[in-house]
C-alpha cells in the first residue's frame, strides 16, 4: 500500500509513464478531472516512474501570443503541483529546458519519412480544411505543425518512455513514435525503447454550461481555480430543463448531474439520484453541485494562489526537475550522437567489416534503489559484467550527478572518485578505463 508520504520503490519495477501538458489556456473543472486528477492520483503508484512535463514548445504550434504562453505555464504548473504533483517522488520539467529533445528531434526527423507525416490527423485536417474553402492545401500550416509528431516523438524517447496515458485522438501519435524508434534502431543498433498508448476508458469528459463537452473553443468552461462566489454563479448558469420543483428530473443526459457525480462518491451520488426522482430544485440541485466542488477544490485553491503569488518558487522547481531529467537525457544523447556518428574525431572510428551487434555492443550505466533505501549505480560492458560499483547515495539526483561526472571525465574523475566509486573484483582497470573512454567520447 502506498501513501503519499512513501516513495516508489525502484527495484519493484522499471515502468516508466510519462505525460505532456500543453501551456495553452486556463486550467478548467475538465482538465482536472479528466487528466490532472487522475495523474496525479497515479504519480503515487509505487511501480513505476513518472515523467510530466509542460509541452512549452507545442504551445508555440497554436499560440504566438509570448505573454500567454509565459502566463499558461505558470497557471498550469501551479496548478498540477496545487492538487498535489510532488516534485520530489515524479519527474516534473519544462521542455524547453531539456535542449536534447530538439537535438533528438532531429535524429529522428533524419529517420522518419515525409509520407508517414503527411498522414498526421492533426495534419491532414488542416489540408482538407484548406481544399474544402478551395485554397492551397497548405495554406497557413507551417512546418512546426507538421513536424509536431516527430517532436512528441521525441519527448518519449528520450525519457526511454514504456507507457504514455492518451486519449484516443492520441494513438497515432504515439504509433508513430513507435516506428521512428524502430526505423532508427534498425539503422543504429537498439538505443531507443518502444512505446505504448495507455488508454484510460473510465476517465470522466465533462459536460460544461451549456451541456457540450467542457472546452475552451466552446467558451463554456468553469475555470479550475476562480474565486469561490465566481465558480457558485457560474455553476448556477448551468444549461437545465424547464421542469419546476416538485416534478421529477431525469439524470440521463443532466450536465449537472454528470458534474456532480465526477465529483461524488457513489453514496452521494445516490442521493442525488433519488432527490432527482423526487423533484429537486433545479436551484438546490445548483447549490449541491457548488458545494460538494468547493468541498475538493478549496484546499487546492488556497494552495494554487499561494503559488501564484511565488512564481519563484515554480521557476526553481522547474529547474530542480530539469537538472534531474538531463541527469538522464544527457548521457543517454551522448550515446544516440554516437550511435549515429557524431563522435570525437580523435576516437578511432568502428571498422565497417564488425557486424551489427559488435557495432551496437556499449558499455552502460545502471543507476537503482536498493533494499537499505539508497541509491547506487553500477557501469556494465557489452556482456554485462560489472565493471564498477559505487557507493550507495542518500538521493538519486546525487547518484545521478556522480554518473555524469565519470561519463564526461573518464578515468580521471575515477581516479578522484575512488573513496566512493570500486572496480570490481576481477576487472582489469584497462577495461574500465576502455569502458568510460565510450562515453567521453560520445559526449557533445
Amino acid at each position: 500500500m502506498m501513501t503519499k508520504d512513501s516513495k516508489p520503490d525502484a527495484t519493484a519495477s522499471t515502468t516508466r509513464f510519462l505525460t505532456g501538458i500543453t501551456t495553452t489556456g486556463t486550467p478548467h473543472l475538465g482538465n482536472y478531472v479528466g487528466s490532472i486528477r487522475p495523474s496525479v492520483q497515479a504519480s503515487f503508484r509505487g511501480d513505476v516512474r513518472s515523467f510530466y512535463f509542460l509541452a512549452d514548445y507545442h504551445a508555440l504550434i497554436k499560440c504566438d501570443e509570448p505573454a500567454r504562453i509565459q502566463q499558461s505555464t505558470l497557471e498550469i504548473a501551479a496548478s498540477w503541483l496545487a492538487a498535489g504533483l510532488d516534485p520530489e517522488r515524479v519527474t516534473f520539467y519544462r521542455q524547453s529546458d531539456i535542449p536534447e529533445i530538439p537535438e533528438l528531434t532531429w535524429l529522428l526527423t533524419c529517420v522518419t519519412g515525409k509520407g508517414v507525416l503527411n498522414r498526421a490527423h492533426a495534419y491532414k485536417a488542416s489540408v482538407d480544411k484548406n481544399e474544402a474553402a478551395g485554397n492551397d492545401p497548405d495554406a497557413d500550416v507551417t512546418a512546426g505543425l507538421f513536424m509536431y509528431p516527430v517532436l512528441m516523438g521525441a519527448d518519449i524517447l528520450l525519457f526511454k518512455t514504456h507507457k504514455v496515458p492518451v486519449g484516443r485522438d492520441q494513438i497515432q501519435h504515439i504509433e508513430m513514435a513507435r516506428d521512428m524508434a524502430q526505423r532508427y534502431n534498425h539503422l543504429y543498433g537498439e538505443h531507443l525503447v518502444l512505446p505504448e498508448a495507455v488508454i484510460e476508458e473510465s476517465v470522466a469528459l465533462l459536460p460544461g454550461l451549456d451541456g457540450r463537452k467542457m472546452s475552451k473553443s466552446y467558451d463554456n468552461t468553469i475555470p479550475l481555480f476562480i474565486p469561490r462566489e465566481q465558480m457558485r454563479k457560474l455553476i448556477a448558469g448551468i444549461v437545465t430543463d424547464s421542469r419546476a420543483p416538485g416534478e421529477p428530473k431525469d439524470t440521463e443526459g443532466s450536465a449537472l448531474f454528470q458534474i456532480y457525480q465526477a465529483f461524488a462518491s457513489a453514496e452521494e451520488t445516490a442521493a442525488l439520484r433519488k432527490a432527482y426522482a423526487e423533484g429537486i430544485a433545479w436551484g438546490d440541485a445548483k447549490q449541491l453541485l457548488f458545494e460538494r466542488i468547493d468541498r475538493e477544490v478549496a484546499p487546492m485553491r488556497e494552495r494554487y494562489h499561494a503559488l501564484m503569488a511565488d512564481p519563484a518558487k515554480i521557476e526553481a522547481l522547474l529547474q530542480a526537475g530539469a537538472q534531474k531529467a538531463r541527469a538522464e537525457a544527457t548521457p543517454f544523447m551522448g550515446e544516440l550522437r554516437h550511435a549515429v556518428g557524431l563522435r570525437n574525431l580523435s576516437a578511432k572510428p568502428a571498422g565497417a567489416a564488425k557486424s551489427k551487434a559488435a557495432k551496437t555492443a556499449a558499455p552502460a550505466f545502471k543507476q537503482y534503489r536498493e533494499k537499505d533505501g539508497l541509491f547506487y549505480f553500477k557501469l556494465q560492458d557489452a556482456d554485462a559484467r560489472v565493471l564498477l560499483q559505487s557507493q550507495g547515495f542518500e538521493s538519486p539526483r546525487d547518484a545521478a550527478q556522480m554518473m555524469t561526472v565519470l561519463q564526461k571525465n573518464g578515468l580521471q574523475a575515477l581516479n578522484e572518485l575512488q573513496t566512493k566509486v570500486q572496480i570490481s573484483s576481477g576487472i582489469e582497470s584497462a577495461e574500465v578505463a576502455a569502458a568510460l573512454q565510450f562515453f567521453v567520447d560520445a559526449a557533445p
